[in-house]
């Protein structure tokens, strides 16, 4: 995840829990679709750079297909990332100012990008994963929300370990103030040990929102092709917008 994510639990204490907060198997679709966009690039994609791979969810999915190298800024969600996708590279790192020194077949930004709250952050992943693209490559980006689908609410999950322990969570997203570029989204986790002891922790997202004309623009200034693309996918829930950049 980003680095403004150092702050959060979720990210950092809390990173352990991620497998039961937001399981694999509920990635299966969203990352067949992925996969479908990245393989997009002009030439064969093989190679993909995930910028803000969290918990490496999406990757389990697309290392089937692509070799995977996985930067994100927190230690603990690459330790989980590790443990589920051992045959990938792991990195530490913002996808902000990260340089590898090589170039990829394609550029993976999952939700992760939701963390950008001002276009100046934004542009500075634009910028990385340009960096990172070979001429013909594809970076995609998959926000969850646009400011012209954004819409306050609530949510829920969670699932038990085979251990007894189990984790719940309850978001509530609101925004504010329209007028600017981020919303907010507060998280209350309960959290049950094996033994059977429960906590709580409640804590407070900020996140970025933009327009989808920003997000072409921005694109187009750092010299992708930019396109929107609206996802396909089955689940009761309105299809995301992603973004793809192909470098010329």
């Amino acid at each position: 995840m980003a680095q403004e994510q150092d702050g959060y639990h979720l990210y950092g204490d809390l990173a352990r829990w991620w497998p039961l907060i937001s399981p694999p198997d509920e990635y299966a679709e969203e990352a067949a679709f992925a996969a479908r966009v990245l393989g997009a690039a002009t030439g064969p994609a093989g190679e993909v750079l995930e910028l803000g791979s969290g918990g490496g969810h999406n990757a389990s999915y697309l290392s089937a297909r692509f070799t995977m190298t996985l930067v994100d800024a927190s230690p603990g969600m690459l330790a989980v990332s590790r443990r589920l996708n051992p045959g990938c590279a792991h990195i530490e790192g913002d996808m902000r100012t990260i340089r590898l020194g090589r170039v990829f077949d394609a550029v993976f930004v999952h939700d992760a990008v939701d963390y950008m709250t001002s276009e100046a952050d934004l542009r500075q992943v634009m910028e990385t994963a340009f960096a990172h693209c070979r001429p013909g490559g594809i970076a995609v980006f998959v926000p969850d929300n646009t400011a012209e689908t954004f819409e306050p609410g609530t949510g829920y999950g969670g699932t038990d370990g085979a251990d007894g322990s189990g984790a719940r969570y309850l978001e509530w997203a609101w925004d504010p103030d329209p007028a600017d570029t981020w919303t907010l989204t507060e998280y209350a986790f309960l959290l049950r040990e094996p033994g059977g002891a429960v906590r709580a922790v409640h804590e407070t997202h900020r996140l970025g929102l933009f327009g989808r004309h920003t997000w072409l623009r921005l694109l187009e200034e750092t010299g992708f092709e930019a396109r929107a693309i609206t996802e396909e996918t089955s689940e009761d829930r309105q299809p995301r917008e992603l973004f793809t950049g192909r470098r010329r």
